[in-house]
This record gives C-alpha cells, structure tokens and sequence, in this order.
C-alpha cells in the first residue's frame, strides 16, 4: 500500500471514529427511550452530517489525482538576483568604500555604494587598478558576485559613463 493510500485510510478512519463518539451518546439515548417517531431517522441523518464533515476536513485543497502525478508540494526557492533579472542597471555612486575579503585573501577591494536606477542601494565592485569615482558620478553596473568579498553582488563596467577605462602603465 503506496504512502496516499495509506495516509487517505488513516484520516477516513480517524474521522469515522470521531463522528461515531460524537453519535454515541444520541443513539443510546434513542434506544432506552424512544418518544416520538422518526428521531432514530434525524440521529441517522445527522451521523450522516457528521461523516460528510469528517470527509470534507479530508479534503486538504489538493486532489488525489493530483498528489498521485506530482507527490507532496515542495516550496521552491525564489532565486535572488540582484539586479531584477536584467543584465545592466545604470547606477548613481553614494560612497566610494574599501572592503575586506574573507580569510585566506587580504588583498583590499575598492568597492562604490550606488544607487541603481532599480530603487535598490547595493555595494558594487570597481575592477582593474585605479579609479576616480567620487560622490554624484554615474556608472553602469553588471551582475557579478565577487566571491571572496561578503555583500559584493554586481561589478561597475570599465569605460561606460563616468568610470573611465584602466589606464596602461608606461615604462
């Protein structure tokens, strides 16, 4: 017996159990001293109430069918990304800030708090070496996790608006 057959029998039982204690008491009521016709009728009618009752707490809003094709319902994880789902946002920078990576690495990551044209305020991660972002200026901002820096989700692009591209060194 498969694991919905088993669990459907357990409810049908347990509710017929609660509907045929809470008739009881009725019933030998009835049978000691039966007054007027037809009362044995309604005492039927409403264990038969009761037993509709049970089988409607049963139905827990999904079909039998249903359980039987997919199984139980798992809740599924809404995946975070952090810019909405499109590739770029346009960013204003708040704050130009230095984090520090997680333990093996202490190299320093030059990061900017940007305002995204989404509403959100994110720490976004300046690439290459050198930059000159200050307060107000406008950067175009991609999704990329820097994995070593904790609450660094999105990376500034190179060469877009206000944050020029990385100058080469002359020797």
């Amino acid at each position: 017996m498969n694991y919905l057959t088993r669990s459907l029998v357990n409810v049908a039982r347990s509710c017929f159990t609660n509907s045929i204690q809470a008739s009881k008491p009725q019933l030998t009521r009835l049978c000691v001293n039966p007054t007027t016709p037809g009362t044995v009728l309604n005492t039927t009618n409403s264990y038969i109430g009761n037993l509709i009752q049970g089988f409607a707490q049963i139905r827990l809003g999904t079909t039998l069918r249903r359980l039987h094709e997919h199984g139980p319902y798992k809740k599924r994880k809404k995946k975070k990304s952090p810019l909405d789902g499109k590739p770029f946002a346009k960013g204003v920078v708040i704050k130009t800030v230095i984090r520090k990576p997680k333990k093996p690495n202490s190299a320093n990551r030059k990061c900017v708090i940007v305002r995204l044209s989404t509403g959100k305020e994110m720490t976004a991660y300046v690439p290459g070496e050198g930059h000159n972002l200050q307060e107000h200026n406008v950067v175009l901002c991609r999704v990329g996790k820097l994995q070593d820096t904790p609450g660094v989700r999105i990376k500034c692009v190179r060469g877009k608006y206000d944050l020029p591209h990385v100058v080469k060194k002359t020797s």
